[in-house]
């Protein structure tokens, strides 16, 4: 398992995406000066790491992250009251993946991807 790092600079701002909108959950997090700097996060077998340490990670990273139902949490981040635009479309190198990317506060993307089964 690869487990991808994140930069975050707004702990709070990171946890309203990823907790809040796209519904992950803390599974612990480190703590310095009563702060958190470094948690880890999942979503069923998804797991992140936010990394909120200055010069630690560089951001704007991008990982993908395969997943079952795939259809269904793109309708149901659709019903949240999000200003982020989202698509499912299929992958461009195989019309069988599904994916669809979201973009983090702090420019870091995750593209979700499922192989689709499609009617015979």
């Amino acid at each position: 398992m690869v487990t991808p790092v994140f930069s975050i600079s707004d702990y709070a701002k990171a946890i309203e995406f990823y907790i809040g909108w796209l519904g992950f959950r803390i599974d612990w997090e480190e703590m310095r000066n009563k702060q958190p700097v470094y948690v880890q996060v999942s979503r069923g077998e998804v797991i992140l790491h936010l990394n909120a340490l200055p010069d630690d990670v560089p951001p704007g990273a991008k990982a993908r992250a395969e997943m079952q139902g795939l259809l269904a949490f793109h309708r149901q981040l659709l019903n949240k009251n999000q200003a982020t635009r989202l698509s499912l479309e299929p992958a461009y190198w195989n019309n069988r993946v599904l994916e669809m990317e979201v973009v983090d506060p702090f420019g870091n993307r995750i593209v979700f991807c499922e192989f689709a089964t499609l009617p015979a």
